[in-house]
């Protein structure tokens, strides 16, 4: 497959489909309307980035749209492709991060992708990347289990082997070195897949996004009424604390996007709005949020 042959509007096209389908689904629930803020680049490309703040459900939460292009890759994205280093890019895709208020509500991530890298007389270098990941504050095996199973069924029409694949991809990768923990209790993430060549790879990606409703609303519908105080809230903004650890220092998608000139409120419309950090902190034993640690932040087989 050349270039001059690769035809990705329908990716586009989906990518922005998708975006509007989820905002749809989240505004039902939330009954506060996203803002739209359009945005351009200056290099190519630009994007649209839809935002909740101060929500009746979500405290934040952000819908993205980007399709950027550029002559030179930054060093995030040709570490481990020495071959694309040079060539013309343009990288689409859709990121979410929902904050629930409410600690019983977990925080969820989800994004897919694709990137191509284009060179005058030889052939394009593309992939798609993706997945989505549950970040509770309080576990609850079921919806553990549900998020799971629901990340499993998008990926079994397609071949056997890529959730399991894909599950160990995740946990590897949504993982705190410098903490030696998970960030939360997983999902499925895959990047640089192109293994069943462009229209089985794009059908695979489009089955991941379109499952992330599925995947989270009847999560967050239990949740979100649940009583909770000061203790809950307070442990909520210590663990989310993490999770801006792990964006900043340790996230794929962060580091392409600041070092490509990407817009830095898009790129940031992750990060939680009340955190917290604590000097030596653990929870006491036998508590709710000790159970975090010892039920659901360690490697389980969910389904």
């Amino acid at each position: 497959m050349t270039a001059t042959n690769m035809n990705t509007a329908p990716v586009k096209a989906w990518l922005l489909e998708l975006q509007s389908r989820i905002v749809g689904g989240l505004e039902a629930i939330d009954g506060k309307p996203f803002l739209t803020d359009s945005w351009e680049r200056a290099e190519g490309g630009g994007g649209i980035s839809r935002i909740i703040e101060e929500g009746n459900v979500f405290e934040r939460g952000g819908v993205g749209f980007s399709h950027v292009m550029g002559k030179n890759l930054p060093p995030s994205a040709a570490a481990n492709r020495p071959e694309i280093a040079g060539r013309n890019w343009e990288a689409m895709g859709v990121s979410l991060v929902l904050h629930p208020r409410n600690p019983y509500a977990p925080t969820v991530h989800m994004n897919v992708r694709f990137f191509i890298a284009i060179a005058e007389g030889q052939e394009p270098v593309w992939w798609f990347g993706g997945g989505m990941d549950l970040t509770p504050y309080y576990g609850f095996e079921e919806d553990a289990r549900h998020f799971h199973q629901t990340c499993k069924d998008a990926l079994t029409p397609f071949r056997g082997d890529l959730h399991p694949r894909f599950k160990q991809w995740c946990d590897d990768y949504f993982f705190l070195k410098h903490r030696n923990e998970p960030r939360g209790v997983g999902g499925i993430f895959y990047d640089d897949f192109n293994a069943l060549g462009f229209e089985q790879s794009f059908a695979m990606t489009q089955s991941v996004g379109d499952a992330f409703l599925t995947a989270y609303v009847p999560i967050l519908s239990r949740r979100k009424d649940t009583p909770y105080g000061e203790r809950e809230r307070d442990f909520q903004a210590y663990r989310r604390g993490r999770y801006v650890e792990f964006n900043l220092v340790f996230d794929r998608g962060t580091h392409f996007g600041l070092q490509s000139g990407g817009r830095t409120e898009s790129i940031l419309m992750s990060l939680p709005p009340v955190v917290k950090w604590r000097y030596n902190w653990s929870p006491a034993a036998g508590s709710a949020e000790a159970q975090l640690y010892s039920n659901f932040l360690i490697h389980r087989e969910w389904v």
